[in-house]
């Protein structure tokens, strides 16, 4: 024993640094492994052992966790397309009530600018309408209303309401039309009113 009370024979440090460097390898490791709740046994091996199985399971619990996660995200996912459709749909069919209304005052204009006008007041009046039906259209148009092509166009049943058969052979044209037809966004909303003639 030295006169520090020492054994004689036990390696004294030779630096500051190398003692912080060994204490730090015993104090560390435990600290470590009890704050991630880890009981490490002495044996290095052992202790490898119980860390890879650890870090096994947590793997494992992680991967589920994610699984997990990638499952919510693709529920909400899911549920803001099928929320987005149902929007749309419902926007759509609101536009398609207001616009079936409106069809008897576009009918109503229609008729009304079909009347030739015979004095000056008159053809103010025509004009006046005229602008007014053309203004109620546009707004319309932006909405999806489309005008069906009637006159001069090959009868076709999906657009076309015929008042009476074509007479004559062959094929089926347009005449005249006695109410405009209409399209929303694609969609027949009404077919038009016309009369056929056959051509060859």
């Amino acid at each position: 024993m030295n006169m520090n009370g020492t054994p004689s024979d036990a390696p004294e440090p030779t630096e500051a640094s190398d003692l912080e460097e060994v204490e730090a390898e015993v104090v560390e490791v435990p600290e470590q492994a009890v704050a991630l709740g880890v009981d490490l046994p002495e044996d290095r091996d052992d202790a490898v052992r119980v860390l890879l199985g650890h870090l096994g399971s947590a793997r494992q619990d992680a991967e589920s966790h994610l699984d997990d996660l990638r499952r919510i995200a693709a529920d909400f996912d899911n549920f803001r397309k099928r929320n987005a459709r149902e929007q749309e749909l419902s926007i759509n069919r609101a536009a398609e009530r207001v616009v079936t209304e409106l069809l008897p005052v576009l009918d109503t204009f229609d008729a009304a600018v079909s009347v030739k006008p015979t004095s000056d007041s008159e053809r103010q009046l025509l004009s006046g309408m005229l602008n007014t039906r053309e203004q109620l259209l546009k707004a319309l148009e932006k909405e999806g209303l489309e005008v069906v092509p009637a006159i001069g166009e090959e009868f076709d049943p999906e657009i076309h309401e015929p008042v009476g058969p074509a007479a004559g052979d062959g094929v089926a044209v347009v005449s005249a039309e006695l109410r405009r037809g209409y399209r929303l966004n694609g969609k027949v909303l009404r077919a038009a009113l016309v009369q056929l003639e056959a051509r060859s």
